[in-house]
């Protein structure tokens, strides 16, 4: 299960970093032809959004080829990692609460 756990940390890091260095590149680029008068400001806005977006989308699909690679066993030691992982977030929810 340790190395199912690790395998997850992973996984997610490597998608939260590429996604951040996407992010923050086409906000670079995209700032630049504002600068450059290629753009208007607001059609940047709107072209950064849908980079995001598209970026997000292959995060996400690359996770997801990640996960369908797993062996069935492993698949059920993430579905057990998760689920505890949403436990400790309702009980925390809960705590706030109080």
């Amino acid at each position: 299960m340790d190395h199912l756990t690790e395998n997850v940390k992973k996984l997610l890091l490597l998608g939260i970093g590429a996604a951040a260095t996407t992010a923050e590149k086409s906000k670079d680029i995209i700032d630049d032809l504002v600068k450059k008068g290629e753009i208007t400001v607001d059609q940047g806005k709107v072209l950064n959004e849908e980079l995001k977006r598209k970026a997000s989308n292959k995060v996400s699909d690359a996770m997801l080829n990640r996960v369908e690679k797993l062996s069935k066993e492993e698949r059920e030691a993430l579905k057990a990692k998760l689920a505890e992982m949403d436990s400790e977030e309702e009980e925390e929810e809960k705590k706030q609460e109080d």
